[in-house]
Parts: C-alpha cells; structure tokens; sequence
C-alpha cells in the first residue's frame, strides 16, 4: 500500500527554527524577557518524544507556536512606541475556576455580557498582538483568522460543536494565552505530553501571570471603550495552581463552579480525545487513563491551596442552579464583585441567555465506558468533592 502523507513521521520541533520562524514573520527580533525559553524546550522535548504528532498536527503546533512567539515579538515592539501601554489600568474583578465542563463558560460569557464587564475575546486569545496595518479597534484579519481555525476544528473533529461553543468575538479563557508561553494546561490539552504535565506541577508560573497582566493591558489599550470595565477570567487550569492566579490578580472574587465529577470526568474526557484528534493518535483509553487521575491531581491540589488562600475570597456556584435560576446566580457573582444589577442589566443578561441556549448547539455524548473509565470509581475518587459541594 502507498504511503499516505499523513503517515510520514513529522520532522522533530526545534527552538531555534521556531524562534527564528516568528522572527521572520514579525520582521521583529526582540522577544523580552526570554524566561520562557525553559518551559518552552521542557515542551518540545516531550512532544517530540510522546506527543505522537501526525504532520498535520505538527504543523498546527509549529502554527500555535510561532503565532504566540510573533504576537510577544509585537507587543515588545508596541509597548517600547507606546509605553503608555504600562498605564493603563485593569481591574480583575472575577476568576472562574473548577473542574471542566462545569458550565464555566456559559457562566463567564454571561457576566462578561454585563455592563461595565469584559473578558479576552476567543480572536484576541488566539492572537493578542494586532496584524500589521491593523486599524485600532477594527481587528478584522484577527477575527478571520479565528473563524478560519474553528472551520478547520470543526472540519477534522465535528464533535467539537456539541462541547464548546466556539466564537471569535466570544469571551473565553486566558489559558490560551498562556500556553503561547508554555505555562499553562492549554499545553497539555492540545497536545499529548504526560511529561509535560507532571514537569509544569512544580515549575513556577508566575512569570507567565506577570507578562498575562501586561498582556491585558495591551488588550485594553488597543481598544480604549474597555477602560474602566472590570475584566472576568476564566480557566480550569486556575484550579490546580490556584494560587498563582490569586496572587497576580489580589482583588479579584474567586468564583467556582461545581458539577458532578459523574458527569465532569467523561464529558471533559470526550473532549480531550476530541482535541487530540486535532493534531495526533491516543486511544480513547489511553485519554481517559491519562485526564482521569489528572483531575483527581488537580481537585487535590486546589483543595489544599483554597484553605490557604482563604474561604473570603471564594463563592461557589452549583451547576444545577445556573441551569434553574442563571440571572439570580450572576447576580449573586455580581454583586459581590460590587456591580449593582438594576432593571436594564437585567434586560441585557437576558437578552444574552436567551440566544445562549444548550439547546442551540447539537447533544454532547459522552459514554464513560467509551474511554474505560467507571462511575463508581469516579465516585471513590472525588468522594470528598462530592460530599462537600454536590451533596
């Protein structure tokens, strides 16, 4: 049989030739601060030795690679013509954390449609610097860019659809800024890297949190109506180093989502084998072996890390009571983050839920045996969760 482009082995990453690739495409050569160098070859060294990259996906990795390198490369450049980037003045007034799929994103998308909120937009995620010639304020190319990636996701794994509602104007998460600098679990969600995930366990990421501060200023800078808004962030990969992101962002109320791991563990699962479909070859199994114990590390590290934190930083928010009562339960958010919601906000979080439906995206299935995993276990494993919060 003849060989299929697919099946020939992809050559391996290299730092320099990526560097170099972002080089030429920013026609830039100064990145900053070059502390992520380190996190940046602990990836290529894992991916190339387990990520099992198909040629496609080494190419989308190269592509997600150099588009952070370039949009760092730019912002440098930027701020050192602009440096009244530095001043601008951004309040982090939220951050959503728990465990995947606990209606984290409706939730954030929902506040962030509040006046006087805003959050990164999916476009801006994927490319934080603005194209050359870009006019202020009017990204076009960037929000083709982004609709181009979502067309091409959903072309290879459809499924994606029924699992997250991907828009390029839509608020979405900082981890996919931060994995542009290697820290964050964005990494190891698009790429298959155990060893990866177990090295970034005890790196320090605060380096990558200082540059996400100046990152939302450069945001906010490029599009001056979000002065004076507080921003919400969003991320599952703020609850196993929850404490890094309470401690780049001080004021801000930590809000957690909860669902049952019962439904949570397979239905994030099904999404990892979806995204992995993107760029490489795991088994079903070999997903659910790999993100199964991983959330049970993630669950045991933010616990230990919220009772140093301190409970008054938190409010948890129940699944099912977003799902029964969701103006009430922004509200509850809001008002603790010090926004009143009067008769016109109302108007406007509800015009948001009534086109944010679930029932306007296809169903999500997402059988557990289909990647061996057992509720009953995951029932064992998360019994203290479950107890505290799910009742």
């Amino acid at each position: 049989m003849a060989t299929q482009p697919e099946d020939i082995a992809a050559p391996p990453l290299d730092r320099e030739t990526l560097l170099q690739q972002a080089r030429e495409r920013a026609q830039l050569a100064d990145f900053g601060d070059l502390w992520f160098l380190e996190p940046m070859d602990q990836l290529i060294a894992a991916s190339n030795r387990e990520g099992r990259l198909t040629a496609d996906g080494h190419a989308a990795q190269t592509e997600s690679i150099v588009k952070g390198l370039t949009s760092r490369l730019r912002m440098v450049e930027d701020i050192r013509r602009h440096p009244e980037i530095l001043d601008e003045q951004v309040e982090v007034a939220g951050i959503i954390l728990g465990l995947p799929r606990t209606g984290s994103t409706i939730f954030q998308r929902l506040l962030a449609s509040a006046p006087g909120m805003t959050g990164i937009r999916w476009y801006e995620a994927q490319n934080f610097a603005p194209f050359p010639g870009e006019e202020r304020g009017h990204p076009v190319e960037r929000r083709a860019y982004a609709q181009a990636m979502i067309d091409g996701w959903l072309q290879v794994a459809p499924e994606l659809a029924s699992i997250h509602p991907l828009d390029p104007d839509a608020p979405d998460e900082e981890i996919l800024i931060l994995g542009q600098m290697f820290v964050s679990t964005m990494v190891e969600a698009m790429n298959f890297v155990p060893d990866f995930a177990g090295w970034l366990n005890d790196y320090d990421q605060s380096k990558g949190h200082a540059d996400l501060k100046t990152i939302l200023q450069y945001l906010q800078w490029q599009d001056p109506a979000r002065r004076g808004r507080k921003w919400i962030l969003k991320s599952p990969s703020n609850l196993p180093y929850a404490e890094m992101a309470a401690a780049a962002f001080p004021d801000a109320l930590l809000i957690m989502t909860h669902r049952d791991p019962v439904q949570t563990v397979p239905s994030y699962v099904s999404m990892q084998a979806a995204l992995y479909k993107l760029s490489a070859t795991v088994s079903d199994h070999e997903v659910g072996a790999f993100w199964f114990p991983r959330l049970v590390d993630w669950m045991q590290r933010f616990e230990a890390a919220r009772a140093r934190i301190g409970e008054q930083r938190f409010v948890d928010i129940d699944y099912r009571q977003v799902a029964r009562e969701p103006l009430a339960q922004a509200e509850r958010v809001l008002s603790r983050m010090g926004i009143a919601v009067d008769a016109g906000m109302e108007t406007v979080l509800n015009e948001f839920l009534a086109g944010n439906k679930r029932e306007q995206r296809p169903t999500h299935d997402y059988a557990p045996e289909r990647f061996g995993l057992d509720e009953e276990a995951i029932k064992r494993a998360f019994a203290a969760y479950r107890a505290r919060y799910i009742g």
